[in-house]
């Protein structure tokens, strides 16, 4: 099997992972929502359906980049993923996750922050806006070009920084998780977290859903550094779904 029908098996593959894997998310915080707070989403299913049709179609554009990651670490060894944990000190697989992070925070705030311009805006990020309220479903929930500005980050990561295939798990994971928690409507980290030490400098659902109802601050996906450099974070309001 030549090159390109390699690379194009890996996109499919890749794209139905991340297609089940939103699905999965998604759905199990959706069915959290239904138990604690069994009246946030009633009369939403029509956003919800739009949610998901764009979130999946968001799969298949992440799947592309995803599929040519796949096929460069496992036929060519292109990528500085790595599989012996000794590689590298052990110290540098928590510091490889960060890098990871705070590279995709930094990479997201400017891009998210050129989204809320009127052009682009009107042309891309007003689908994600649509969904007033946000909801589990949502995190995915792009049109074709903001999906795009993002979907070759962790890709281009692999090629530039070592990292071990378990943290690129974890740096997954966390991107996953924080993605879908932070739109689905109620704060479900804990009260000690969101207003203590760690909240200050980590995003929750609470300092997300500022960003939701003002459009203009909040812009990070994980930490409020640049949002507090730039003089942009607004805070985490008044909102009566935070942690009590």
């Amino acid at each position: 099997m030549d090159s390109v029908h390699v690379v194009i098996l890996s996109a499919v593959a890749m794209t139905a992972i991340v297609g089940t894997r939103y699905l999965l998310v998604s759905g199990a915080f959706a069915w959290a929502t239904k138990i604690r707070e069994p009246e946030l989403y009633i009369g939403l299913d029509h956003q919800i359906k739009r949610e998901i049709g764009w979130s999946l179609a968001s799969a298949g554009i992440y799947g592309i980049p995803a599929g040519i990651v796949a096929w460069s670490w496992d036929s060519l060894g292109w990528t500085q993923i790595y599989t012996d944990v000794n590689a590298f000190p052990l110290w540098y697989l928590p510091v490889s996750v960060f890098l990871y992070l705070f590279a995709h925070d930094t990479w997201f705030y400017w891009t998210h922050r050129l989204m809320h311009r009127p052009f682009w805006f009107r042309a891309a990020h007003a689908v994600h806006h649509d969904s007033r309220p946000p909801t589990a479903w949502a995190a995915m929930s792009f049109h074709p070009w903001e999906a795009l500005s993002g979907a070759f980050v962790i890709p281009v990561l692999v090629f530039l920084i070592p990292v071990h295939v378990g943290a690129l798990g974890a740096v997954l994971a966390i991107m996953t998780i924080m993605g879908v928690t932070n739109h689905m409507g109620w704060e479900c980290f804990p009260k000690f977290i969101v207003n203590g030490s760690l909240g200050r400098w980590l995003i929750t659902a609470t300092h997300h859903q500022k960003h939701h109802e003002a459009y203009r601050g909040n812009y990070g996906l994980y930490f409020r550094f640049w949002d507090k450099m730039c003089g942009t974070d607004l805070g985490l309001g008044d909102w009566s779904r935070r942690p009590h």
